[in-house]
């Protein structure tokens, strides 16, 4: 019979090397939970204005994304930015230093009609528009917990026979994240915590 159990947390991994099957929560578990900007890809922009811009345009969200790219670029005078609009599913459009900065994803950039470069990274890319020239683009990626690969091992060497990881992600982070655990499985995309406890039984 199959055997499973949730980890939220990451205590009791001792206990868990006892079951057949450890199953994982990424975010906060396996990972930190937060999230770092780890490339700038400028174009015609100087890399530090490029931060500027995203992390002004972001400025109104409460999203990690948009707080990892404010703390990425601290001491920005906030009142540069004005009329932030959000463009449900594809990103924000705000006034920056009287400037129209468009900030979001591939599609974004092509509704404008700008032609984004191939990303080599793993992470969420958060692409600028500046006067409906493109700009760059910034990779963001959340931080593995120093220790989880370790465990992960630990776990293997004490008898465990398989070790899933659930999560929301893109299928190549949630990839990179489990080749670099060296976890046996990931099962994307799973958005509710029910979704999760059920992916045990499968």
């Amino acid at each position: 019979s199959k055997a499973g159990v949730l980890v939220k947390g990451s205590n009791y991994l001792e206990t868990l090397s006892q079951t057949g099957y450890v199953v994982f929560d990424k975010t906060g578990t396996l990972t930190q939970g937060v999230f770092e900007v780890v490339g700038i890809h400028h174009a015609a922009m100087e890399e530090r204005k490029l931060l500027e811009y995203a992390a002004l345009a972001e400025s109104a969200s409460s999203h990690p994304i948009s707080k990892s790219l404010r703390e990425a670029c601290p001491g920005l005078d906030a009142k540069r930015a004005s009329d932030a609009q959000e463009i449900a599913g594809h990103g924000v459009k705000t006034q920056v230093d009287g400037r129209t900065v468009l900030a979001g994803n591939a599609r974004l950039m092509e509704k404008l009609g700008l032609t984004v470069p191939a990303v080599d990274g793993v992470g969420t890319i958060v692409h600028v528009a500046v006067e409906g020239s493109y700009a760059g683009y910034l990779l963001i990626s959340d931080v593995v917990k120093p220790h989880s690969a370790d465990a992960i091992r630990a776990l293997k060497a004490s008898g465990v026979r398989k070790t899933v990881m659930l999560t929301g992600d893109a299928q190549p982070v949630a990839q990179a994240v489990a080749q670099q655990l060296g976890l046996d499985e990931y099962r994307p995309p799973v958005l509710l915590p029910g979704d999760k406890v059920d992916q045990i039984e499968s």
